[in-house]
């Protein structure tokens, strides 16, 4: 929301075309995505355009490339309502858009065997409230 990192417009809701584990791990319960495609669930999330100053922003603010890894995935588009305009913006006759998602090769071990979910939310039945960097 703030313009002073760059722009970033809301576009629509996908899902990842290949499964990958999403976990929430460590002592702030930090969503994760496991970088093993084939494993886990097909995790959905929101889809963004956002110019090159947001994505440095995000970047950095992602800890990449040493936390998470900006890694290209094919997505199913689910809910679309990005503005017409550039090819780049729009999703492919099949229904698939090409993404940026952070991912990460670096995790625990043991957090492969925690339980995957489809999609984060903080507050999400699964109990597992998210403590923000504010609160650390």
């Amino acid at each position: 929301r703030d313009r002073a990192n760059g722009c970033a417009a809301f576009r629509g809701r996908g899902r990842t075309l290949e499964p990958y584990p999403l976990v929430i791990a460590g002592e702030h319960n930090i969503p994760w995505l496991l970088n093993l495609p084939g494993q886990g669930r097909r995790v959905l999330g929101e889809i963004y355009a956002v110019d090159e100053r947001m994505l440095s922003f995000l970047d950095e603010f992602e800890g990449c490339p040493n936390m998470y890894q900006r890694t290209p995935l094919r997505i199913a588009v689910l809910e679309w309502e990005g503005a017409r305009g550039a090819p780049e913006e729009t999703p492919a006759a099949d229904g698939t858009l090409q993404c940026f998602v952070y991912s990460t090769v670096t995790y625990a071990p043991e957090w492969v065997h925690l339980p995957h979910h489809d999609d984060y939310d903080s507050r999400g039945g699964h109990g597992l409230r998210y403590n923000p960097r504010e609160n650390r």
